[in-house]
């Protein structure tokens, strides 16, 4: 028998319905896609939570600025998209300079080299040239011997192996006053300064600066106003979505991120009021401690995190930085500053979550295919980037099979869209070669195939299956 989990397939417009987005890095751009085949056939969706990139997605979504993902010149079809999670400053330097420093102890091993291929060719063309091979060997010796004279190449080569020296130890010092400028407003640590001076090897701060960048757009309407500061521009975005909720459009939204320093996963959720008390409330199964250390309503005084909350979903466990939150001194933690990051197993949480704000229907939209059988083996990654792309695919896939054994437990309908086959991992960001389909794809291609499955899977079968007309999205 199958381990699979079983999925209900019987929709209705009628129950109080979530939409959840799962996934890392591309997982975005598929994302993007189903939204917007939703958004066209007009299905109604009451609560949009989603964790690591999929909290982006559901950020967008609440406000019905999905459009602003798949759109042209959009979120995921900008240029810049591939850029999203690059290599740090200070490690691109040290790749840089340790590719120099190959340069300038080759340049010696080069030019012989040089000479052994110049001689045996003037030996095998003298017949043919006469004296022209011999005397351009000639030519390539006396280059040779003015090259390593003392004032050159013995001179030179050390003078640029210090320059190399010089402009490393100049990035290395600019990076350790940003992390002695830092540290007073962060989190004081007992040693290793210096993995602090070169931090995590990828950098989160590209994507969270388009990721406001797009959504001030939004929320301005493209008028050349100056963008806010993040606290202030989370504070608009959760007033706009709290007084808009119940309008066309605008559905309630929830977050889970990871909480390092408490060890625990955290939710911020802005719900409508019929579901908001109980669901803030409610006490947790452990019983040990209230709703408050793990819960933070947006519609309160914890609506200045609302960005603080995507920064986190956006941090990759080890691979980045995680992020920094100061949560307020009123509530639960007392002012504490907590290191948040994103854990790609939380499908799980995010499902109990939206169970307990009232959700029987869910719509779980993954990027990651569904696990395969025997010869299926694909060519491992060699790079860093590549390594940590499948561990965090095979991560998310597993997560979403024990989540939705889950799920079918408790909720009425669960349908799940996601692709047959993805060759883009989690950070190919960039495209990557398709080995199956002997051919490389690009991140756009995600955009479509995320529309496409999105009527495959079910608008078409599913819910025009159902044979009940679909309400307004609301």
């Amino acid at each position: 028998m199958s381990d699979r989990p079983s999925v209900r397939f019987v929709y209705s417009p009628h129950l109080r319905t979530a939409l959840v987005l799962t996934g890392t890095g591309t997982a975005g751009a598929y994302h993007a896609g189903v939204l917007r085949a939703l958004n066209e056939a007009g299905v109604k969706i009451d609560l949009v939570a989603g964790r690591g990139m999929g909290a982006a997605g559901a950020l967008f979504a609440a406000i019905d600025g999905g459009a602003r993902l798949w759109a042209r010149g959009g979120f995921w079809r900008r240029a810049d998209a591939a850029a999203l999670y690059p290599w740090r400053t200070l490690y691109r330097a040290l790749g840089w300079v340790a590719v120099g420093g190959a340069v300038l102890l080759t340049v010696p091993a080069a030019i012989a080299a040089l000479g052994l291929f110049v001689y045996q060719a003037a030996v095998l063309l003298e017949p043919a040239r006469g004296g022209a091979a011999s005397g351009a060997a000639r030519g390539f010796t006396l280059w040779v011997i003015d090259a390593f004279r003392p004032s050159g190449l013995p001179t030179v080569l050390p003078r640029l192996a210090l320059v190399l020296m010089a402009v490393l130890l100049a990035m290395v010092v600019v990076a350790a006053v940003r992390a002695l400028w830092r540290m007073p407003a962060r989190r004081r640590q007992r040693d290793g300064f210096w993995w602090t001076v070169l931090g995590a090897p990828l950098s989160r701060a590209q994507a969270a600066n388009r990721l406001r960048g797009v959504l001030w757009e939004l929320m301005s309407g493209g008028s050349p106003i100056r963008q806010p500061g993040s606290r202030d521009l989370a504070r608009r975005y959760a007033e706009l979505l709290a007084e808009n909720l119940g309008q066309p459009g605008f559905r309630e939204l929830l977050m889970v991120v990871h909480d390092i320093d408490a060890r625990r996963d955290l939710t911020f959720a802005l719900l409508a009021e019929g579901f908001r008390r109980d669901f803030f409330l409610r006490r947790p199964a452990s019983g040990i401690e209230p709703r408050s250390a793990e819960a933070f309503d947006l519609a309160g005084v914890s609506r200045d995190l609302t960005l603080d909350a995507i920064e986190a979903a956006l941090a990759l466990p080890v691979a980045a930085d995680p992020h920094l939150v100061v949560f307020p001194a009123e509530g639960y933690w007392r002012g504490e500053a907590h290191r948040l990051c994103d854990r790609p197993s939380a499908l799980l949480r995010v499902l109990e979550e939206i169970a307990m704000a009232g959700v029987r229907q869910v719509i779980v939209v993954t990027a990651s295919a569904d696990e395969e059988g025997p010869h299926a083996l694909r060519t491992r990654g060699a790079s860093p980037r590549a390594r940590l792309g499948e561990y965090l695919s095979s991560e998310e896939t597993a997560g979403v099979r024990d989540a939705l054994r889950f799920a079918v437990d408790w909720a009425d309908g669960v349908f799940v869209i996601r692709p047959s086959h993805n060759a883009l991992g989690p950070l190919d960001l960039a495209g990557t070669y398709d080995q199956q389909s002997d051919r490389r794809q690009p991140l756009a291609e995600l955009i479509d195939r995320g529309y496409e499955d999105a009527y495959r899977q079910f608008i078409e079968p599913v819910v025009g299956g159902s044979g009940e007309a679909l309400n307004a999205t609301t």
